[in-house]
């Protein structure tokens, strides 16, 4: 997995691995073959999902997959087999002779994903790949690309922390076009434990409670989330404190949870928005 907020790498990074765009300078290889002299055979190990759904309009659902078969020089005996097999897997077997415009966004999505994985390559690049999907989709292609788990090497871009926790073995965390964390989910984590978070939900004025933690010395970071309050404090941070600024008949309910993906991701890169 990939993380970073806006510009800060991730698709000149996957460009440059995919070998859509030379490096200024270092290197890169991928499956042992350098982007830039070996670039032919690094396409041939490689499957791309990318953010757009660049398909051919003009192409029926078959038919993309057909073509891009052809591109990798497969014999229609093969490349029928495999097509059959990833239509049914993704669930797009009944719109096989629709045209792209046809299909929902999730169908098309879908496709995308099918059209990567018809000349089965070794490593699959996705560029934030279930954007814009509703849950039932995304979860169909969350399951389909943890069935590849062992067969094949994937590698994620997205901006959804949900996405990488489920997903991703290792998780790289880049910003200004330099990696700055890297490990497991469960390591990246840890490097927020010296904060505690709490979930705080009030009968009434939650926004006014939510500016008064806001400019407290102790309070790291809080937000309103689905009308509950979100607060991480410092480690010097007292809970104590806290409450003694909230009105007893206000208090419906505060609980403590474990730092998130996203905790460590907004502290490590902030939380100022990005171009």
């Amino acid at each position: 997995g990939l993380l970073g907020p806006n510009g800060a790498g991730k698709t000149t990074l996957v460009s440059i691995l995919t070998t859509l765009l030379k490096p200024t300078s270092g290197s890169a290889s991928v499956g042992g073959h350098d982007v830039v002299r070996e670039g032919a055979r690094v396409r041939g190990l490689i499957g791309v999902v990318p953010q757009e759904n660049n398909l051919d309009r003009y192409l029926t659902t078959r038919e993309n997959l057909i073509l891009h078969a052809k591109m990798h020089r497969m014999s229609p005996s093969s490349y029928n087999r495999k097509i059959d097999e990833l239509l049914s897997l993704l669930n797009l077997a009944d719109r096989q002779k629709d045209f792209p415009p046809k299909l929902s966004g999730g169908m098309q999505r879908r496709l995308v994903v099918a059209r990567a994985l018809v000349h089965d390559p070794q490593i699959l690049f996705l560029d934030e790949p279930t954007t814009g999907l509703d849950p039932q989709a995304k979860r169909l292609i969350w399951d389909y690309f943890l069935s590849l788990k062992g067969k094949r090497t994937l590698f994620l871009t997205t901006h959804n922390m949900e996405e990488a926790d489920f997903l991703c073995d290792q998780i790289t965390i880049i910003d200004n076009g330099s990696p700055i964390a890297s490990g497991t989910s469960a390591q990246l984590k840890d490097m927020a434990e010296s904060s505690w978070f709490y979930e705080i939900e009030v009968h009434q004025g939650a926004e006014e409670y939510l500016q008064v933690f806001q400019g407290l010395s102790f309070v790291e970071r809080s937000s309103l989330q689905d009308g509950q309050i979100e607060v991480c404090l410092k480690k010097e941070g007292s809970l104590g404190a806290l409450v003694e600024r909230i009105n007893p008949r206000d208090l419906k309910r505060i609980s403590s949870r474990q730092p998130s993906l996203e905790d460590v991701f907004l502290k490590l890169t902030g939380r100022r928005l990005r171009e």
